[in-house]
């Protein structure tokens, strides 16, 4: 039997690298090949209410560890709206966590008016810090919690 290449596509800021991002990228790089849409500053800028670090250091942060997890050189690319190379270019899958599902759902809405295949949606699970609420980068940088979901107060 032949084993078709898939080609998966995911996306994000990227700022505060934790184990909900780990296990987004374990889930997308476990299904095929793996571009990942990383967020400009511009972009971050509008999407988050808080500082984030600029997109070489994201970028680099985020290539070291597929490096050294995966060992391959990862794709990334700058995006600078939600849909990414999405609307041009086919991918079979898109994974995305809970709070983001909503945006893949739009991307297949906008797929299919322009008579593209929808792509299959996987949804992982959020990635519960030690009080059982999602771990964050947002809950990391208010000193919570640690990056690995460790209660810190």
């Amino acid at each position: 039997m032949v084993k078709t290449y898939k080609k998966v596509i995911i996306g994000g800021t990227f700022d505060v690298f934790h184990q909900g991002y780990e296990a987004l990228l374990k889930r997308a790089f476990g299904l095929g090949g793996v571009t990942i849409g990383l967020t400009s500053n511009k972009m971050a800028g509008k999407l988050k209410k808080r500082r984030v670090k600029d997109f070489n250091l994201r970028k680099k942060e985020l290539k070291n560890f597929i490096k050294k997890e995966f060992k391959v050189n990862p794709k990334i690319i700058k995006i600078e709206d939600k849909y990414g190379p999405t609307l041009k270019e086919n991918f079979d899958y898109i994974v995305v966590s809970p709070e983001t599902r909503k945006t893949a759902v739009l991307i297949n809405k906008k797929r299919r008016k322009l008579n593209k295949k929808p792509l299959k949606i996987i949804t992982i699970k959020f990635v519960l810090a030690q009080d059982r609420k999602p771990i964050s980068a947002t809950r990391i940088l208010k000193g919570k919690i640690n990056r690995n979901g460790r209660v810190l107060r």
